[in-house]
């Protein structure tokens, strides 16, 4: 089975920078190899649906940055440690919400972003408060 815990959620100042991380793991019986998985960045905030905000590769790094977020968010992989981060830079308060981490063996990230009906596991999430 595949698991996925995110970290760095907190409390930081508008304009300030955090860094979210994505420890993935699987039982050492499983024949797919972490570079198969495709990874996924998604955010909810209370009263709004869930939205996709950036995927990666394993396989090559390659990886898209939605619109809303671009030029402030960079998604990035450590291969060899099964982690995933998403570097937020410049937050807004417009950027508090749950952060989740998803993942699935067959999703290939485009330049379409994620959705979230592409991913079969996802973490608890972690919160991320940005104040005025």
């Amino acid at each position: 089975q595949v698991q996925l815990v995110e970290s760095g959620g907190g409390l930081v100042q508008a304009g300030g920078s955090l860094r979210l991380s994505c420890a993935f793991s699987k039982s050492t019986g499983s024949t797919r190899p972490f570079s198969t998985y495709g990874m996924g960045w998604f955010r909810q905030a209370p009263g709004k649906e869930r939205e996709g905000i950036s995927c990666i590769n394993s396989s090559d790094g390659s990886a898209t940055v939605v619109g809303s977020v671009k030029g402030r968010f960079t998604i990035s992989r450590d291969k060899g440690k099964n982690v995933i981060y998403l570097q937020m830079n410049n937050v807004k308060p417009e950027d508090t919400a749950v952060y989740y981490c998803a993942t699935d063996p067959d999703y290939y990230c485009s330049d379409d972003g994620p959705d979230a009906t592409d991913f079969t596991s996802w973490g608890i999430g972690t919160q991320v408060t940005v104040s005025s």
